[in-house]
């Protein structure tokens, strides 16, 4: 079969890879001028980075296993994770369960409040016993409204925005502490989390050499103007590039990795109203990014949530307390992260405007930061990036499967109950290989 795929990031490429084993060919389109899409590298201190922060948690098989496969398993590190809750002006650690009954933020009946509902939500195996509350009405009740003022209400601001906070589902919730805690040996270890050395590139430059190997292409810097389609059944696609100006091709199946909302615009002819509907009530929030490059630490954490809505930014990721600074010329990488929507100012702002409103909150994490320490920054917007999970959410998740035959549908939001990560765009995109595999 010669399969067309759209999008070159994790999805796309594992697909890519299994069907190349499998004597198909793949040919990938992408958009922009390299693969590894959110996870897509690029240059700091003589060294690769992510655009944006990523690691891996032990439970996270695909990935591990995609990454041993083609050689590189000896490249993953598993690293005891450094993650801290800052509350009032206090760095507050949270690595292991007895950090939580330190947490002075909050009086001891809360602490343990929150402790116990932590342990309920991790014996629940189902997670559509969560579906139909939201995180905000499930949280009050059971942690108590203190607890969840301090502690969960700042983070699901900063995550969702005021404009959805308080609409998200408690399977989000469920999903979050279930990955995390499955890192763990036992309730009561340190969290070690995993990185590949060599940066998430090598593992995206390994993959390519397989797809182009296997008898596969990657096309970068193509656009797919569209998605052809004849009585319900998918033909070919029209693509354009510097060296295309416009290319029609016929292919026998075609897999989109894009957003929904991107898909929907694709296709013209042969998607039902109901499937529309699906795709249309999904909204996502934007990742904004802003990668400051350090002469010294900021702080001693690897990640630093900020339970403090009077910081404009949802977490600190500071990369070189987790992988050692020595690894890129000595240089500190911090990322500021956010989650927003478009109607909020800071997703207009520039780089410039962003790192400025930013500045004056950084020395509430280390009171002797100076602007000096700044060596250089960059500046990463990812659009559609995080779906609003709302009360059950799993009722609107469009299929795989869509109404044309032949055409097949995997985004990020498409994955339910775990959050969206590298380890499950992998799982999707070698489910849908073999999906159309038996389908034809």
């Amino acid at each position: 079969m010669k399969i067309a795929i759209i999008g070159a990031g994790a999805t796309g490429m594992a697909a890519a890879y299994d069907l190349t084993k499998n004597g198909h060919v793949p040919i990938i389109y992408e958009v922009s001028p390299f693969v590894g899409g959110h996870a897509s590298t690029f240059t700091v201190g003589g060294a690769q980075l992510e655009r944006g922060y990523h690691h891996w948690f032990t439970n996270d098989i695909d990935i591990i296993n995609l990454v041993n496969e083609i050689g590189l398993g000896g490249q993953i590190n598993w690293i005891e994770s450094k993650v801290g809750t800052l509350v009032n002006g206090k760095i507050y650690p949270f690595g292991t369960p007895f950090d939580l009954l330190k947490f002075s933020a909050i009086n001891l009946i809360d602490r343990l409040r929150l402790g116990l509902a932590t342990l309920y939500i991790q014996k629940r195996k189902n997670f559509k016993d969560f579906e139909n509350i939201t995180a905000s009405n499930w949280l009050r009740q059971y942690v108590g409204k203190n607890a969840y003022k301090v502690f969960w209400e700042p983070m699901l601001r900063g995550k969702f925005g005021e404009k959805f906070y308080d609409q998200i589902s408690m399977t989000w919730i469920w999903g979050k502490i279930h990955t995390r805690l499955a890192s763990r040996g036992s309730n009561f270890s340190p969290e070690k989390l995993g990185y590949p050395i060599g940066s998430f590139s090598e593992i995206f430059d390994t993959l390519s050499n397989e797809i182009y190997k296997g008898g596969g292409e990657i096309n970068l810097s193509t656009s797919v103007n569209e998605i052809i389609t004849e009585n319900n059944k998918f033909v070919g696609i029209e693509t354009s590039s510097k060296e295309l100006k416009s290319n029609i091709e016929k292919f026998d199946a075609c897999l989109v990795t894009t957003p929904s909302h991107v898909f929907e615009k694709l296709v013209t002819n042969g998607i039902t109203e109901d499937y529309k509907k699906k795709i249309s009530s999904i909204k996502y929030m934007s990742a904004v990014l802003i990668i400051l490059i350090l002469d010294k630490p900021l702080s001693d954490r690897y990640w630093l949530n900020i339970a403090d809505r009077s910081i404009p930014f949802v977490a600190v990721i500071e990369h070189t307390n987790f992988i050692k600074s020595e690894h890129y010329s000595g240089k500190h990488i911090v990322y500021l992260s956010n989650y927003l929507d478009k109607e909020n100012d800071m997703y207009s702002m520039s780089h410039e405007e962003l790192l400025a409103h930013y500045m004056p909150h950084l020395v509430k994490i280390n009171s002797n930061f100076h602007a000096d320490w700044i060596e250089t920054s960059y500046y990463h917007k990812i659009d559609y990036a995080q779906p609003i999970i709302g009360k059950n959410y799993s009722d609107i998740i469009p299929s795989h499967k869509t109404p044309v035959d032949g055409l097949y549908l995997a985004n990020t939001s498409q994955v339910y109950p775990e959050d969206r990560g590298t380890n499950y765009s992998v799982k999707m995109g070698r489910k849908l290989a073999n999906m159309i595999m038996e389908d034809f």
